[in-house]
């Protein structure tokens, strides 16, 4: 390992089970004000902090970063992410849950597994007809080419 590597772990506290926010931005190729926007909403607190105040993140942090990540392009709200990270996180410690709740929980994820499905489905449908569209275009302008000239 490489002397600065050991001294900024050292320095900020890093004990690579942790990550700071730049990495995790990284990983998840989000922004560093996107991370820091669903801390302030409550989706993803950071694990810890360094001593110089610095987030820290865990494997897990990142998880819950790529599942909301996930969930954003299909339309879902702040609200139902946070239900469905809810949802997810009491069925990791489905110890605490007895038969009927964690019933209740994984109904909970089949829904949102289904709502995805229908809006991936929807996105296939609008895909099309931009393709659609664009070809369309793409007709119109190979007719209206001049003799002679290319694309």
């Amino acid at each position: 390992m490489r002397p600065v590597t050991r001294r900024r772990a050292r320095d900020t506290g890093v004990d690579g089970k942790h990550m700071q926010i730049g990495e995790v931005a990284a990983r998840t190729e989000l922004s560093l004000r996107t991370i820091r926007h669903y801390e302030e909403t409550g989706l993803v607190i950071p694990s810890a902090r360094s001593q110089g105040g610095f987030r820290l993140y865990t494997e897990s942090d990142v998880q819950r970063l790529m599942v909301i990540r996930r969930m954003k392009p299909l339309g879902f709200t702040l609200e139902q992410m946070r239900d469905l990270l809810d949802a997810t996180d009491r069925l990791d410690h489905a110890d605490t849950a007895d038969g009927t709740e964690r019933d209740a929980l994984l109904e909970r994820v089949r829904t949102y597994e289904q709502d995805a499905r229908r809006k991936i489905e929807e996105l296939r449908i609008q895909l099309a007809r931009a393709e659609d569209f664009a070809a369309t275009l793409r007709t119109r302008l190979d007719v209206a080419r001049p003799m002679g000239a290319s694309a």
